[in-house]
């Protein structure tokens, strides 16, 4: 392999190191790792769309036409997009509102690209010995994917405001989410984004 890859896997590895450190050092205020956060994820309407869609990326991979796309990788991707997305994307909009610390986003953005990147790197240099030429290009693809599900599965409804996200909301990750019915719509949305996405590699696997 050579020493660009090797530096830069050194790299990623030291920066994930480094972010779990810190989540260790604030993990009684950091929200990826508090109660609230974690029962959020339990939410039905959560866990239900997650399974679909994590089944669909594992089933759908090896058929994809993308060589370097398979089961292993799309499960990684999609579990740890599941369990860290909301929080990288509010902590990183809440940053922009002042309201987020250098720790908290630090670890968001590791988190970010630990699951939309370093980890379908590191699985594929595993599997084939060589750090794979579509590296740069799945980035932007599959963070476009993550900022996706990071608001997908941030909607809520909040009495008094009406439909809007979670990290939002002065209490995040605790709030009330209300009906699952009033935010069907605005999720809707997200859905078909991701679908609409995935609509070449749908095609490919069915021989269209």
């Amino acid at each position: 392999m050579p020493w660009p890859f090797r530096v830069y896997i050194g790299a990623w590895v030291a920066a994930t190191l480094l972010a779990a450190a810190i989540a260790v050092r604030q993990r009684r205020t950091l929200s990826l790792l508090s109660r609230a956060y974690g029962q959020g994820l339990t939410r039905p309407w959560k866990l239900v769309t997650f399974g679909l869609a994590a089944g669909f990326f594992v089933v759908i991979a090896p058929y994809s036409g993308d060589p370097t796309w398979d089961a292993v990788d799309a499960a990684l991707m999609s579990v740890l997009t599941y369990l860290t997305a909301p929080f990288s994307v509010g902590t990183l909009y809440r940053a922009l509102r002042g309201r987020a610390g250098a720790g908290p986003v630090y670890v968001a953005m590791v988190a970010w690209l630990l699951s939309a990147s370093w980890c379908y790197d590191g699985w594929l240099v595993l599997r084939d010995g060589r750090y794979p030429p579509t590296w740069a290009s799945n980035i932007l693809a599959s963070s476009i994917l993550y900022l996706s599900a990071g608001l997908f599965w941030s909607v809520a409804h909040a009495p008094g405001r009406g439909v809007v996200f979670g990290f939002m909301l002065d209490a995040w990750p605790a709030h009330h989410e209300g009906s699952s019915a009033r935010i069907f719509w605005v999720a809707a949305a997200f859905a078909l984004l991701v679908a609409a996405m995935m609509a070449p590699f749908i095609a490919n696997a069915l021989g269209l």
